[in-house]
């Protein structure tokens, strides 16, 4: 029975991933900095010694790079190493269609090392997730109002379910990926449009506020965001607002053999697990 570490096993996608080898017959093992629950494994990227503990016995890895470091190839490097020094087969990094491969310092970089690892690979490049408005923006969602600095731009919204459902083929196929996997939704979306599917899931009005990206910088330093990730940020949306963002791709349904969830169909899903949390 195949065994899979999930780093970031307890977050958007992880705890997704998690359940799905588990659902697929394989052995989750869970990273996790305290290890406080059955499944999970004591594992922190700064602390080298934990690596290969968290490593013994595993045939994949499923890869979340260290979250807020500009440049994770220190942390992650050793990582690769001593996953190849304990014969782990597999790695699938999560990543970003918003990132490319490159040799210089950040996520990009990450993608080269992963290939070059000798190791079995794949790198997951999801757009931006639909469970970014029901979390990270849900408090700007329940004031009315989305803020962003995309302008009429679109982006290919992506469940964070589908993304998982990919990683999890993807670290358990027999037959290796051995590429890069861009994911998104089956629709491009610009945010008043994104504004008027949560007006109608939510029923109450939404509406999308555009500014620039120098004020989107501002907004979120002022919400505690640290300003250089303040700045990452809003040079994302730039990108949207000038195309960067406007496609979608097949490749949901080319790994799992179905398409991937449409915002509507998410939405109407996010809020009656809710509903039915609050009556439980």
């Amino acid at each position: 029975m195949r065994t899979v570490l999930v780093t970031g096993g307890t977050g958007t996608t992880g705890s997704r991933v998690a359940r799905g080898i588990t659902a697929a017959g394989a052995v989750s093992r869970i990273a996790s900095r305290s290890a406080a629950a059955p499944g999970q494994v004591r594992f922190d990227w700064a602390d080298p010694a934990t690596h290969g503990p968290a490593l013994s016995g595993v045939e994949a890895a499923y890869l979340i790079a260290p979250v807020g470091v500009a440049d994770p190839a220190p942390l992650v490097q050793p990582f690769l190493e001593t996953a190849a020094a304990a014969g782990v087969a597999r790695l699938v990094l999560l990543s970003s269609s918003a990132v490319q491969e490159s040799d210089q310092p950040g996520l990009g970089d990450l993608h080269r090392r992963v290939r070059a690892s000798g190791l079995e690979w794949a790198v997951l490049r999801p757009s931006w997730f639909m469970q970014n408005f029901t979390g990270q923006h849900a408090a700007s969602v329940a004031a009315g109002e989305v803020v962003s600095a995309t302008g009429s731009g679109r982006v290919g919204l992506i469940d964070a379910a589908d993304i998982a459902a990919v990683a999890v083929r993807a670290l358990l196929d027999e037959t290796p990926h051995n590429t890069d996997l861009v994911l998104t939704g089956p629709q491009a979306l610009d945010y008043a449009e994104i504004a008027e599917a949560l007006t109608r899931a939510l029923g109450h009005h939404v509406a999308h506020r555009a500014v620039t990206p120098a004020a989107l910088s501002h907004h979120l330093t002022s919400l505690g965001v640290p300003p250089q990730w303040s700045d990452v940020l809003a040079a994302l949306d730039d990108d949207i607002s000038r195309g960067g963002q406007d496609f979608t791709t097949s490749t949901v349904a080319d790994v799992i053999g179905r398409p991937p969830h449409s915002f509507a169909d998410y939405l109407t899903d996010h809020l009656a697990a809710h509903t039915q949390g609050l009556q439980s």
